[in-house]
C-alpha cells in the first residue's frame, strides 16, 4: 500500500532524482515533472511540463499530498529576480492546497564566520547569490505561516553520489583522473561539508512521512559528511581502481576562464566556501533519522567513484 503521493519537480536533476529513488524505494506512488524524460527512472510516472508555467505546476501537483520542489535556474541565471520569480510560480501553484512542499537549502545563507550553522543560527549571506536564497526561503515561511501549505526545507552541503554529474565533485575534483590526478578545492586541512545524495534524498522520504508531527514551517540542518579536503581526497584514492596523484585545482586557470565564461564567474564568487570550515549541525534532525542513518564516509565515496571509473573506462 502507497504511503502517499508526491510529485517531484525538477526530476532531471540530481537532488530531484535522488529523492525521486527514495520515495519509491520508501513505498511512495511517485511522478516527476520536467520538459523531457531525459532518464526514466523505474517506479516514476514522467508528467511532461514547463516550470515557468503555473498551470503545468498545478496540473503535476493536483493529485500529490506531497511537492518535492527540486527545480534549480542554471548557475548564471539566478540574478535580475529569476530565482525568486521561479519560486513564485510555485508558490502560486501550491495555493491554498494544504499540502507539503520540500525544498532543498544550502549554506549559501551564511557568512564564511560561521564555524557552526544550526537552524537557529542568523542568516547573514556573504554574497549576493546567498541573498537571494534567503529570500527564496523568507517567501516559503511567509506562505507556510499564512497557512498556504507545509514547507520543509532542508539544507545540505555539495553533493556526490553514484550517477552525479555536472557538479564539483566530477567537475573540478575528478576532471583530470584520466591523467593520473585529482584536485582538492581548498587546503587539506581545512574541513568541508558534503551530502551523499542516496542519504540526502532519503532524509526528505523520512521527514515526508514525519510531516504531520511538524510545524507549518520548518528549517533542518543535514550534517551529511564534514571531513577535511585531505580526508576525501585519501578516501578517492583508496576506492580508485588505480593510482591518482593528489593536487590543488588551479583557481588561476577558472579566473583565466572566467572572462570569457559568465558561469565561471559566479562560480568565484563562492570560493570562500572551500576556504572556511563550515558546519551544518542540527541534533533534532539526527535523532528523527536515527542512529543508524546514513553512508559512511569510505562506502559512499567508494559508490561513487567506483562507478565514475567504469563509465569513463579507466577501470584497472
Amino acid at each position: 500500500m502507497s504511503k502517499g503521493k508526491v510529485t517531484v519537480l525538477g526530476i532531471n536533476g540530481h537532488i530531484g532524482r535522488a529523492a525521486a529513488r527514495a520515495f519509491v524505494d520508501a513505498g511512495w506512488s511517485v511522478s516527476g515533472m520536467a520538459r523531457t524524460n531525459r532518464a526514466p527512472l523505474p517506479g516514476v510516472t514522467f508528467i511532461k511540463g514547463d516550470a515557468g508555467v503555473r498551470s503545468d505546476i498545478e496540473a503535476a501537483i493536483a493529485g500529490a499530498d506531497v511537492v518535492m520542489n527540486a527545480l534549480n535556474l542554471p548557475y548564471d541565471k539566478w540574478d535580475k529576480g529569476r530565482a525568486e520569480a521561479q519560486l513564485a510560480t510555485v508558490i502560486a501553484a501550491m495555493g491554498d492546497s494544504g499540502k507539503t512542499m520540500m525544498y532543498p537549502g544550502n549554506v549559501y545563507n551564511y557568512a564564511a564566520t560561521d564555524r557552526v550553522m544550526t537552524p537557529a543560527t542568523p542568516q547573514h549571506p556573504e554574497t549576493p547569490r546567498g541573498a537571494i536564497r534567503v529570500r527564496q526561503e523568507q517567501m516559503l515561511e511567509r506562505a507556510a505561516k499564512a497557512g498556504k501549505f507545509q514547507a520543509i526545507i532542508i539544507r545540505a552541503g555539495d553533493f556526490f553520489g553514484p550517477d552525479n554529474t555536472g557538479d564539483w565533485f566530477d567537475q573540478a575534483m575528478m576532471m583530470d583522473v584520466s591523467k593520473g590526478k585529482i584536485h582538492h578545492m581548498g587546503g587539506l586541512e581545512t574541513a568541508h561539508t558534503w551530502a551523499y545524495l542516496p542519504d540526502l534524498g532519503a532524509a526528505f522520504a523520512q521527514l515526508a512521512e514525519q510531516r504531520q508531527t511538524l510545524a507549518a514551517f520548518e528549517n533542518f540542518h543535514f550534517e551529511g559528511h564534514y571531513v577535511t579536503h585531505g580526508a576525501l581526497m585519501a578516501a578517492i584514492q583508496n576506492a580508485a581502481p588505480r593510482p591518482v596523484t593528489v593536487t590543488p585545482l588551479n583557481w588561476l586557470m577558472f579566473q583565466l576562464l572566467s572572462l570569457a565564461v559568465p558561469i565561471l564567474r559566479e562560480v568565484l564568487k563562492m570560493r570562500y566556501l572551500w576556504n572556511n570550515p563550515m558546519k551544518l549541525s542540527d541534533s533534532r534532525l539526527e535523532a528523527m533519522l536515527g542512529p543508524d542513518f546514513g553512508t559512511p564516509l569510505n562506502a559512499a565515496v567508494a559508490a561513487s567513484v567506483g562507478k565514475f571509473f567504469v563509465e569513463k573506462k579507466l577501470a584497472a
